[in-house]
């Protein structure tokens, strides 16, 4: 007999939700006879597979050893070791100021993404133990491109990763940007559009006027500060689709500093002669939460902002751009 009992970060979930976790390699034809026969109940009683699961909940598996580990699956959660430049964290959620040069999730490729520095980074400090990684898995809840830096917010806790899903769902959590780009901008524009995707090339491409398959796509920018060849931009993202900063204002003929993508090749080859920069220029800067109550209510109403890398920093000061910079944001 296994006994297991719900803490925290498995709080609020599905009961059979959680046993197609536990026992990961079983049919759900198994699972559902083994609650009939009562081989599986729910704080000693016997339980349909639809109940909310509550902290302190008992569970127990009247299976043999060799059935539990044939349909366990237990295999470890990926993990690796990195110093993440923690902004902020409670019992619940993690905001991180990611590198340029990290994946956000997983891909094809197989290289470590913040997930699994996110997960080596709860077990070094404790927040989380390999058992509880059998039923639960840290996540991230915002997708940045992998050059693109600044605040990423993850999940530690079911609860957290289910309102923070929420917010960047219901667009209540204000996301905001910097970048330089190309050409002079000097009034606060909001962009509208639709966004449609290759994915065989993983491009968008931008159109004023609906198309079919298309996405609808709002962007908000305001020019920080100019040297009348580039200008700093503060940009809110209203819709939140794959590359829609760096595209949306390449199609009006403002490309980023550095994209190889979107962005203008002759403009490219000169800052990255002068700066060695060989990604685009975009750092997620600041993140500002809406009045919250429950599970995130330490967060209500804050705004919390990443530190810019080095070489963004020295590029503004190179473009002439500092005094915008600081006038404006600090």
């Amino acid at each position: 007999m296994k006994q297991f009992t719900i803490n925290g970060n498995e709080a609020g979930q599905r009961f059979d939700k959680y046993l197609a976790k536990l026992l990961r390699e079983a049919p759900k034809s198994f699972v559902y006879k083994m609650l009939r026969k009562k081989n599986i109940t729910l704080n000693g009683k016997k339980a349909t597979g639809n109940e909310k699961l509550n902290q302190g909940d008992e569970i127990r598996l009247f299976l043999s050893d060799e059935t539990y580990l044939k349909f366990s699956g237990k295999e470890a959660a990926p993990r690796a070791s990195t110093d993440l430049a923690v902004i902020y964290e409670n019992r619940d959620i993690l905001l991180i100021n990611k590198p340029a040069g990290m994946l956000s999730q997983p891909d094809e490729t197989k290289e470590p993404s913040l997930v699994e520095y996110v997960t080596g980074y709860l077990l070094d400090t404790g927040a989380v133990t390999e058992e509880e990684l059998i039923t639960f898995r840290p996540s991230v809840c915002n997708r940045l491109d992998k050059n693109t830096s600044g605040l990423v917010a993850a999940g530690k806790s079911l609860a957290g990763l289910q309102a923070l899903s929420e917010l960047f769902h219901d667009r209540t959590i204000h996301k905001d940007y910097l970048c330089i780009v190309k050409g002079v901008l000097k009034e606060q524009t909001h962009i509208r559009g639709y966004l449609k995707k290759d994915s065989r090339c993983n491009k968008v491409t931008v159109y004023k006027n609906k198309v079919q398959d298309a996405q609808p796509v709002e962007t908000v920018y305001t020019p920080l500060g100019s040297n009348g060849r580039t200008t700093l931009l503060k940009v809110r993202l209203v819709t939140g689709r794959t590359h829609q900063i760096r595209a949306h204002l390449a199609s009006r003929g403002y490309p980023l500093m550095g994209d190889s993508k979107y962005g203008d090749r002759e403009f490219n080859k000169k800052c990255r002669e002068r700066y060695g920069l060989r990604h685009q220029l975009l750092h997620a800067f600041s993140l500002t939460f809406p009045h919250l109550e429950g599970d995130l209510c330490e967060v209500s109403e804050k705004n919390f902002r990443a530190e810019l890398p080095e070489l963004f920093e020295h590029i503004i000061k190179e473009e002439h751009l500092e005094e915008s910079y600081h006038e404006n944001l600090e």
